[in-house]
């Protein structure tokens, strides 16, 4: 099943790569960083699952054979966070972009 969602992740992040380079319309190089952004963080999700572990939460009196690490979910939280702060960024810049030059196309841009 793990080799399953590597090549989702996989699949994800090669599917945005290919978006950035072919696509000459902004909000789709924009929309296809977004989906390089999930497959990454699919991918660093995927990497610290652990079957039949717990979550790292203690408590007196009880013990635990086996804890998942909560770094990478913390890792994760983090690159949502600024990749929806890059977007925002990125969509902020395609509308100014728009309003100079009246087009959200690459070669418009050279004008």
């Amino acid at each position: 099943m793990s080799n399953l969602l590597f090549v989702l992740c996989a699949a994800l992040i090669g599917a945005g790569i290919m978006g950035v380079l072919v696509k000459k319309n902004m909000l789709k190089i924009i929309i296809a960083l977004s989906v390089i952004d999930s497959g990454v963080n699919m991918f660093i999700i995927t990497r610290g699952y652990v079957d039949s572990c717990t979550a790292p939460i203690l408590e007196s009196g009880k013990s635990f054979s086996c804890l998942v690490d909560p770094i990478p979910q913390a890792l994760t939280l983090t690159s949502i966070v600024i990749g929806a702060s890059v977007t925002a960024l990125a969509l902020s810049l395609a509308i100014g972009l728009y309003k100079n030059r009246g087009t959200l196309s690459i070669k418009g841009i050279e004008k």
